[in-house]
């Protein structure tokens, strides 16, 4: 009997929690012990980054061009080619609306236009994360508000980048930022923008 491809809400019994790290920042690092449904055999250790999730944003203008960053990333040792994002970090805003503040503040743009291309968790063996994709489009310039960019934000840059460039360096490699392979694929696949066509 063939399955229907999708996911299902469902918990499991937890024995116990250690938080492992937690401080005034909005992602915590927890220990559970977890048992499985019934239970059967041993409680067993997981670890949980705890997320409030994000948003992504691929913003793109009327030439067909993608508003990308480069930004330096520690853990990775690498500068990325990134889109604009950030955190759910307030209380009951919506994704689209953390969407907008973030196009804003990283990039000094607004969008008349907005389309969700859809939400997918970053690595669900130890984060909460869901990320929320976005496109944006008939854009115009913004002001920052009294938005301050600190740390590797300051040092990252803004450029457009025709749609097809991109998706072939997200397809060849060059491109390795998650999130930006994950905008441009669901862009793609939903006829949103022109990608590349894929040589035999």
């Amino acid at each position: 009997m063939e399955q229907s491809p999708y996911d299902v809400e469902e918990s499991w019994p937890v024995e116990e929690s250690v938080d492992l790290h937690r401080d005034g920042w909005v992602v915590a690092l927890r220990a559970d012990r977890v048992r499985a449904p019934g239970g059967d055999g041993p409680a067993f250790r997981r670890l949980v980054l705890e997320h409030p999730g994000a948003v992504v944003v691929l913003a793109l203008d009327e030439q067909g061009r993608v508003c990308c960053l480069r930004q330096y990333r520690h853990p990775a040792g690498r500068r990325f080619v990134e889109l604009p994002a950030g955190l759910l970090d307030q209380e009951g805003e919506e994704p689209v609306e953390v969407a907008r503040r973030e196009l804003r503040e990283e990039v000094g743009l607004q969008a008349a236009s907005w389309t969700p291309l859809g939400s997918t968790y970053s690595s669900p063996g130890i984060s909460e994360e869901k990320m929320h994709f976005f496109l944006a489009r008939d854009l115009a310039g913004a002001d920052r508000g009294d938005f301050e960019l600190q740390h590797e934000e300051a040092d990252m840059t803004v450029e457009w980048i025709p749609f097809p460039d991109l998706h072939a360096a997200v397809l060849d490699g060059r491109v390795q930022d998650a999130p930006v392979a994950l905008a441009v694929l669901l862009a793609a696949a939903r006829g949103e923008a022109r990608a590349v066509p894929v040589e035999e």
